[in-house]
Parts: structure tokens; sequence; C-alpha cells
């Protein structure tokens, strides 16, 4: 028995669980209140893409005649292929198979529909890659084709990461989504029942909490509630996470109520607490941030005088119950960025609570997730990462802040390196000038492997209207800081943002072309722009010329439809915008035109072809701050010292011969010199726990010689700044 039954319903990652129950759990434990979570999603998923299932599945779409589209009929009759490797082809994209991957790459072993029309690029894709990489994007085609099945005969809402999206996204109003309830449930939703009913019997909680990040998960939220409060009346039902923080701010339909008790809105770990001391004890009325229902009404309470808890204090998230080895890998499509997404266990953390930046006027800076802005100290992050490295077992980790603060990033890469840690870590930023050459090289060391952030539009006009604090510039030279450093890059980009004209679309869109061209982007994605309730724009429309059409808000409300005044049908570059995109992540499609990419007339680009190329045309930065740290994060040398005479004079030099995991270099210094660097290498070394500053290294060197800047800037110096010398 456990207080609390902590529930993530379907569907979201298929690969790692999302985090927040983790999250929760972790904080629980501090406060001694027991608690038990489940990841409903990858519980249901193994379920319904078993062999068993889906043979009741294929005996169910043949007697209620579904089997009507071409595709579907194909699957059927093929049905025994689908059937006989599908438990092993599960298998193995939980990395319990791995041998099997070469037979899933054999030509004719797994059964074709439509999904496989894109193999047209594998050899491209998967040749550098690797068979087991080529052999999850097969298996990921196979199921995807079977998911396919489902939609058409079963249950037209399915999807792999979301469940009757439609009925969560903008819905205004309680009513459609109030009406599907009334209804039977699905096929999906008594393997759901089935499977909470068997965790309310093991664990008989006594507050059951739904997490709901988005709105895919809502309608599953919603019918396991339903669920509950017609056999189990006694406990009581919760709600929280991304989908209310930004949608339900506002809720007022009474009847949401007959789903659930309350509804908490931002941080979590207070108002959980507190509903867990009113479960407890129903004399306790003290609530943060909680709807509940009150007279039969809809009524918000924030009575309490606590404080939220301080990051520091919330514990290590705590994965344990989840099911960590059954989670399935998949490659939907081949793009290692996107892989990272979808490939792979990650342990999830966070760096900082909020944005440092809070400013971009498209964002929800209004809220409390964004607003409130809270670092964690370097050495509690990496005291979190052992911990959960020997809970999990996992060496990966993905920091899933708004942004990561690049001061913060530089501590923690110096906590790993300085504690010998062997991890893989990646996370969002923004393209910060702080992120130089030499920063990246060090992130890298520590073992980050990607970035992602948001160019958004590639316009300096346009990045000065959301404030986004950069450059077209900027983001060409950061991005090329990190790939010089063999971090992969993913960048966010926007399409329709408010005035924007159609001659900056296809000027953004030449600036993304040459950015991938030239190789300092790998990944990205186009998306359209919402515009959202909470966010500057939303708060003062006028100010960016457009007209918000509102509605009766009773239930959801954030995305706000509105008319721009430009008129412009950004509609219509959609399609076009993510062809090329689609190519030019695939290295082709440079040199055709960018009128080649839309189907209707566009404006020829007013961007020079070399624009990227001058910017990151950069000379040797002479200011280097007093202040700036040195680091060497190479090994020592073998020293051997050569003598030349020349006119009766003989000079002494120090030849350094290094050795790095790929190449061995030398440098020769004066003797003399070439001592004094060897007697500062033990103090440049990360071990040592207060690094030289610039400032101090050039006041030891000028003891013994002049002109320290000759000395730093020379050739072999410059070689040792290519090979782990860094200025921080």
């Amino acid at each position: 028995m456990k207080d609390l039954l902590l529930i993530t319903p379907p569907f979201t990652q298929l690969n790692t669980p999302y985090p927040a129950t983790c999250y929760l759990k972790g904080f629980l434990n501090t406060k001694n209140i027991s608690a038990f979570q489940m990841d409903l999603g990858i519980e249901v998923i193994l379920e319904l893409f078993s062999k068993k299932t889906f043979e009741a599945i294929f005996e169910i779409a043949f007697k209620n005649d579904r089997i009507v589209t071409e595709n579907t009929q194909r699957i059927y009759a093929l049905k025994k292929a689908y059937l006989q490797p599908l438990d092993d082809v599960i298998a193995f994209l939980q990395d319990k198979k791995p041998t099997f991957a070469r037979q899933i790459c054999s030509d004719q072993f797994l059964p074709q529909a439509s999904r496989f029309n894109q193999l047209d690029d594998l050899d491209w894709a998967f040749g550098s890659m690797g068979m087991q990489d080529k052999a999850k994007h097969l298996a990921t085609l196979y199921l995807e084709d079977l998911s396919d099945f489902i939609i058409e005969c079963i249950d037209p809402n399915f999807g792999f990461s979301r469940y009757a999206e439609r009925l969560g996204q903008s819905a205004n109003a309680f009513d459609e989504l109030y009406a599907n309830l009334q209804a039977e449930p699905t096929y999906i939703d008594d393997i759901t029942i089935q499977l909470l009913e068997e965790k309310l019997q093991t664990v008989q909680p006594k507050l059951v909490c739904f997490s709901v990040p988005f709105p895919g998960n809502l309608y599953s939220a919603f019918r396991c509630a339903q669920y509950i409060k017609t056999n189990y009346p006694d406990i009581k039902i919760a709600m929280g996470g991304g989908f209310p923080n930004t949608e339900l701010r506002s809720v007022s339909d009474v009847r949401v109520f007959e789903f659930f008790d309350f509804i908490t809105l931002d941080d979590g770990e207070l108002p959980i607490e507190l509903l867990y001391n009113h479960v407890k004890n129903p004399n306790t009325k003290e609530f943060k941030r909680s709807f509940i229902l009150e007279n039969n009404a809809v009524v918000y309470i924030n009575n309490s005088s606590k404080p939220d808890y301080k990051q520091s204090d919330l514990g290590t998230p705590d994965y344990s119950d989840l099911l960590l080895n059954d989670y399935i890998s998949v490659i939907e499509i081949a793009n290692p960025m996107h892989s990272l997404w979808s490939d792979g266990r990650w342990n999830k953390l966070t760096m900082a609570h909020g944005c440092y930046w809070g400013k971009c006027t498209f964002c929800d800076i209004s809220l409390d997730y964004i607003k409130i802005y809270e670092p964690i100290a370097a050495k509690l992050l990496v005291d979190r990462m052992e911990q959960l490295m020997e809970q999990t077992g996992e060496t990966g980790f993905h920091f899933v802040d708004e942004a990561a603060p690049p001061a913060l990033m530089k501590a923690l890469a110096l906590e790993i390196i300085k504690r010998q840690l062997t991890v893989t870590w990646w996370t969002n930023i923004r393209f910060e000038k702080n992120f130089t050459k030499d920063l990246c090289l060090l992130l890298k060391a520590s073992g980050c492997i990607a970035v992602s952030g948001g160019l958004e539009v590639a316009s300096d006009r346009l990045l000065k209207l959301i404030d986004k604090g950069v450059t077209v510039e900027q983001v060409a030279r950061v991005t090329r800081n990190f790939t010089e450093a063999n971090m992969m890059v993913h960048s966010y980009l926007m399409y329709g943002y408010p005035t924007q004209t159609v001659q900056e679309t296809v000027d953004s869109l030449e600036m993304v072309r040459q950015l991938f061209e030239i190789g300092v982007l790998q990944s990205g994605f186009w998306h359209q722009f919402a515009l959202t309730a909470h966010s500057p724009i939303g708060l003062n429309p006028s100010e960016y010329k457009i007209q918000p059409h509102y509605k009766d808000i009773t239930f959801a409300n954030n995305d706000v439809d509105f008319t721009d005044t430009t008129g412009i049908d950004h509609n219509q570059f959609s399609f076009g915008l993510k062809k090329s995109l689609f190519n030019f992540m695939h290295g082709i499609g440079f040199d055709m035109p960018l009128q080649e990419w839309f189907e209707f007339k566009i404006p020829k680009t007013s961007i020079k072809p070399d624009f990227i190329f001058q910017c990151l045309e950069t000379e040797t930065n002479f200011n280097i701050k007093p202040t700036a740290k040195i680091m060497w994060l190479g090994t020592e040398p073998l020293v051997t010292e050569h003598s030349k005479t020349k006119r009766g004079n003989t000079f002494y030099s120090l030849k350094l011969t290094f050795h790095n995991t790929t190449n061995t270099f030398d440098i020769t210094l004066d003797k003399d010199k070439g001592s004094w660097f060897l007697n500062q290498l033990e103090a440049l070394n990360i071990n040592n726990n207060q690094l030289p500053s610039f400032s101090a290294l050039k006041k030891d060197f000028e003891t013994e010689f002049e002109d320290f800047e000759l000395f730093w800037f020379s050739k072999p110096m410059n070689v040792l700044r290519d090979n782990g010398l860094l200025i921080l």
C-alpha cells in the first residue's frame, strides 16, 4: 500500500519516461510520503503491440467490416507475416535482442505497407549510422504500419506519442471531450483501464495524481479518472502538469470536477504535499494554487502562506517503479538529432528552473514555469547525476531546461571532468555569444553531444521584435563553435510571426539554406507561429498588429485564433519550407533556386549568397579578459632537450610531444620559456581547485620574461590552443 499513485497517462515518449512523476516522487521521498508511479503509456503500448493482442485486433476489424482501404487490406492479407515477428521486434527495440538486427535488415523479412514508401534513401541515412539504427528504423516503420491499421480499423484517435490529441487542443469548451467520455470506452481504453485496475488493487492509494504534460494525454487522464470515480469513490484524484499549467488557468466548467477533485497549477511539489495533508485530514484546508469544486462552483484556492520549495530542496528524481528495461527505442525518420528524442533511455534533469532570458515575446513568460528563474549549484547537479546513474544504470542525461545558462553549463562541465565521470548529455540553449569556441570544447570534453536552440526567424528585424537577444550573425558563429567541437546542433525555426512579410520568409529560408550548406547546422524544424494567451503578444496583441479572436473560455485557454493585419496566408509556405529543410538536412538541394520549393510565385531573396560565410570570417581575438580562467585538457608531454649552435652560440630548446585521443603533435619552445610553461601545466589541470586567471599567468611570466602576449599568441601556443588549451 502507498499513500499516492502518480500516473503519466497515455501517451508520451516510447523510449524514456516523461520526468514529471520522477521529480515528484523524488520530492515526496524527502517528506517521507510513500508514492508509487507508473507510466501508463508504455504499459498500454506493450500490451497493444503484442502478438496476442494484435490477433484479436485483426479479428475485430474483420468482423466489424472495417478493412476497406487498400493499405489495411494489404496489412490484413499479410497478417501472419505481421504477427509472427511482433514480439521479437518489440524485444529488439527494447535492446533485448540486438542480434535480431541482421534479420530485420535482410530483404523481405518484415512485411511492408504504406509506411515503407519512404525507403529511398536508407543507404544514405544509415551507411554511416550502422545496422542497429537501420534495423530500428525498419522496425519503427513496421510498427507504424500496424499503427495505421489501428487508426483505420479500431480507433481513429490513436497515436504513438499522443491519444485523442484533437480533443485537448484549443478545447475552449468542455463539451466535445465530455461527450466522448459519455460514449462506450474504446478498445484502447479497455486496455488502459485493465492495467490501471491492476495497479489500483496493488497500490491501494488514498490519492491518485495524474500528470498531464500535453493535449494528447488529456483524454486518457479523464477516462482513467472516470473509472476511478465510478469504482473507487473514496479515492481522491488530482491533475497537474504542463497542460493544466498553460491551458486550464481559467477553468470554470463544473463538469470537469465529476472526474477530478483537484487541479493544481505550476510547480507541483508543495501543492501535492498540501493535498496529501488534506486527504489525510479533511479538516486541513490549506491549498496552494489549486482548483476545487465548492458549493457547485469552481473555486481557485491559494491560501497557503508557505513558499514553494527551493530547487536544492526537492531531492533527486526517483525512477523506481518504472519499467526502465521495457521502453522502446524507435527511429522514425533518418535524422540523427530527432533520434535523440526517440532513441535510447535518458535520465532527465533540470539545471535551472525557468528561463534566465525570459523576454521572448512569443513565449509564456508571464507564467511561473518560465518567469521564476532559479539555477541549481553544479556540485548538487552532479551529485544527482551520480545518484541517478546508480539507480538506473544509465549514463545518458537530457537536461530539460527552457534554456540552459552558459555559466552553469561551464560549471557543470568542470565538475563532471573533475570527478572523471563518463556521461553523455544534451540540452536546450539560447545561441548566446558566451558559447565561445573554448567553452564548446569544454562542454564536449565533459560529454555534451548535442544542443538545440531557437533561431526562430532568421531575420534581424524580427529577432529584435521577438526580443530574442541574438542576431543571425551571432547564431552562425555560435553554431559554428558547437559544430567544430563535434556537437550536433538542432535549430527551432518559425514562420508566420506577426508582421512577417513574404520577403522576410524567403530571406529567412535563404539564411537557413546557407547555415546548412556551410555545415554549422545539422538539424532543424519549422513550425508556424501560434499565439498563446500568456505571452507578451497574447497580452498586448495591438502592439504586434494582430487581431485576436477570443472565445468564451470555460475549459482550456492557451492557443488563440488571430488575424494578422498583413493579410498574408502563412499556411501556404508550410510544405515548401519543410520540404526544403528535409533536403538540406540530407545535404542536397543547396543549388536549387528557392522558387523550386514552392508551387506559387515568391520574390527572389535579398540576402547575399555568401552572407553566412562572411559572418564566420573572424579574426584572432587579442582581447582576453584578465579574469578569464586558463585550463589544459590534454595530457602531460614527453620532453626532450635539443641544442643548436649558430655562430658560436649554443641555443637550447625543449621539444614537447603531446598525445591525445586522435593524434600526436609536438611544439618547440626556448628552454627557459618551455621550462616555465611545463611548471604551469599542473596548475592548469582541472584537478587544481583554483585555475589561474589570464592576468595571473601573465604576471608570473613577466617576472622572468618580457611581453607575455607575444608568447601567448605565438605559433607553438596556437597549436596548443587548437588541442585543449582553453580560455574560459
